[in-house]
């Protein structure tokens, strides 16, 4: 059962910058597990498959010549028993197929197959349209400052882990 949000009009006001970050990272969280949720919801119910399965092709999409199983953990950033449970799926319904590596025959390289190389732009292509209506209230000027500014936040977490022991 997927969850509705309630948008809550929050008033701003000036609070010290230690609170000020804790309010920035529970905006941050809120709106990603509000969008993750929402493109949870919209593959289940317009192309019955779920968000990890989209990212595996999502990721596999960009390599014509495919990607070994290891290769695509560290894309997706997600164990290798992760990735082969849905390799396991997409292949029995013809959107995969594995081969064993030429040069290391513990290996398979993953590809598309054309089946399932047309499902995922259908899905692309509906996934940018739903990105799109999601952020529809902002102008190109506000997306352009609100990348930079989620660059810089970015940039910040990674050094705050060169400092950490």
């Amino acid at each position: 059962m997927v969850s509705k949000f309630q948008v809550v009009d929050e008033k701003v006001e000036a609070v010290p910058a230690s609170k000020q970050a804790l309010r920035l990272w529970l905006r941050l969280l809120s709106c990603s597990t509000m969008i993750e949720q929402r493109m949870r919801h919209l593959l289940k119910d317009k192309f019955g498959t779920t968000l990890p399965r989209f990212d595996f092709m999502a990721t596999l999409y960009r390599f014509d010549e495919g990607l070994s199983m290891g290769e695509l953990s560290r894309w997706l950033m997600v164990s290798n028993g992760n990735v082969t449970g849905v390799a396991d799926r997409l292949e029995k319904e013809g959107m995969i197929r594995r081969v064993p590596s030429p040069n290391d025959r513990r290996s398979q390289i993953v590809t598309m197959t054309p089946a399932g190389r047309a499902a995922f732009e259908e899905w692309a292509r509906e996934h940018e349209r739903w990105i799109n209506d999601l952020f529809g209230k902002l102008d190109t000027e506000e997306m352009g400052r609100l990348i930079d500014l989620l660059a810089k936040v970015k940039d910040s977490v990674a050094h705050s882990e060169d400092n950490q022991s």
